[in-house]
């Protein structure tokens, strides 16, 4: 049977107040050798999803587009947050700003046509575009995740991450993503448009062995070993974190005072605060991306549960997810709040122990600072 044509046992619901007519119809007679048999028992979706989806993609796209400008114009226009840890906050940054600016435009288009109109070549581009900049966010995180790690963890005995060390990470997982995501185009697994025909990603109804597996080694690669690594790394962050503050209050105890306020001390909770920065942004990006694994999974192993509407999800939460950064950074980044301030007095958070925390510098500053401090 042809992909084109629906399947012989297809029923269309009873209720049906479109008759025969289904969301495949809407697609230009161009793309139906992209479309999937399973899509033709679906009738159109409720014109009003389309405008909702629209109104949620313009107030997305534009306050990702203008909070991630703006932390890649603050980070590198201030000579204090220009660390080597922060060169991987600023490519997190690029890559959410690329995303959005990639995908938001095509979707308005579709939603207001109500159907993918831009073709079948575009359809394939932007799949491998939202697959590519969402590839390079998760890796980016992993990598801040690792520097987490590698402070908080290891302390002044980890080996200090130079610019060369995060250059090399960003080209690499700049280079390795792209690597990842051009198999598609030719034969390993494909790009096609998902059942709410308005966005296109990675094909996951296609039952051969050969187009699964693409989709299970790119599971492992983008969701699972990443969230195994991030869990792995953070439940080590938190037992080093409580067995610092053990130690002081402790140690504040011998002294008979309530607390220490020593520089150490100060840096420490600077650090357990980016702690936090980094652990809510890794937790709102699977938050967003959690959808599409649920998607391409149900799709190859429960496929009545993937329904054009059921599909749309995966748009939503993910395109959020490039909004979060900024807001989380602009909020809890002390150094970069008071550079928000300076440089853009309008757009600063104005919140109490500012200039407590604005001593606070990225990872790899504060480990050396640290370690001058101590032999000092």
């Amino acid at each position: 049977m042809s992909w084109n044509q629906p399947p012989q046992d297809t029923v269309l619901p009873s209720t049906n107040p479109y008759g025969n007519y289904t969301v495949v119809d809407t697609v230009p007679e161009s793309m139906l050798h992209m479309v999937h048999s399973h899509w033709y028992q679906f009738p159109p979706m409720n014109p009003l999803w389309y405008g909702l989806l629209g109104f949620w993609m313009v107030i997305m796209g534009s306050l990702s587009l203008a909070g991630n400008f703006v932390v890649i114009w603050v980070f590198m226009n201030t000579k204090a947050l220009r660390s080597p840890a922060n060169l991987l906050v600023v490519n997190l940054a690029i890559s959410d700003f690329f995303m959005m600016l990639t995908m938001t435009p095509p979707l308005l288009i579709n939603a207001y046509w109500g159907t993918w109109i831009l073709g079948g070549f575009f359809c394939e581009i932007y799949g491998f575009l939202g697959s590519f900049f969402g590839c390079v966010s998760i890796w980016s995180m992993v990598f801040i995740t690792a520097d987490r790690y590698n402070v908080i963890v290891k302390g002044v005995s980890a080996e200090p991450l130079t610019s060369g060390g995060a250059m090399l990470r960003i080209a690499g997982t700049w280079l390795f993503t792209l690597a990842w995501c051009l198999p598609p185009f030719f034969g390993w697994n494909r790009y096609v448009p998902e059942g709410n025909m308005l966005a296109c990603g990675t094909d996951y109804l296609t039952e051969t062995e050969l187009s699964r597996s693409y989709l299970y080694i790119y599971s492992v690669w983008v969701y699972l070993f990443p969230l195994a690594y991030i869990i792995y790394s953070y439940t080590f962050i938190v037992k080093a974190v409580a067995a610092h503050e053990k130690g002081m209050r402790e140690q504040a105890k011998k002294m008979g005072v309530k607390s220490l306020r020593s520089e150490e001390a100060q840096k420490t909770s600077a650090e357990c605060r980016l702690c936090k920065v980094a652990l809510m942004t890794v937790t709102l990006w699977f938050v967003a991306w959690t959808p599409y694994f649920i998607i391409n999974w149900g799709g190859m192993f429960n496929r009545p549960m993937v329904t054009p509407l059921f599909s749309i999800w995966g748009s939503v939460f993910a395109k959020a997810n490039a909004v979060y950064n900024p807001i989380v950074y602009a909020i809890s980044h002390p150094k970069y709040r008071a550079a928000l301030e300076k440089k853009l007095p309008c757009l600063a958070c104005n919140t109490e122990g500012r200039d407590g925390g604005a001593s606070d510098a990225g990872s790899t500053a504060t480990a050396q600072s640290t370690e001058k401090a101590e032999s000092a």
